[in-house]
């Protein structure tokens, strides 16, 4: 899950060298914290938080499919 947030951050960043996903797990949940460059942060949140929105629902749909709920926060 860490690795696919990451992936898909670094895939939108100019300065992929400063994301860093932290994983905090649970019983039955995972907080997955994301932090980017200062100067990046728009291009992950995107225009109205649609690329925010989009990564939360990808990484909620492979949570579910681990029986498991995911929280995406994006952190400076």
């Amino acid at each position: 899950m860490r690795e696919l947030v990451e992936f898909i951050a670094k895939s939108l960043v100019d300065n992929p060298e400063q994301v860093s996903v932290n994983e905090v797990e649970g019983d039955r949940s995972i907080v997955l914290e994301l932090r980017v460059a200062p100067d990046d942060m728009g291009k992950v949140i995107g225009k109205q938080g649609r690329i925010a929105k989009a990564i939360r629902t990808v990484t909620k749909a492979v949570a579910t499919r681990e029986g498991k709920k995911v929280i995406v926060e994006i952190i400076q």
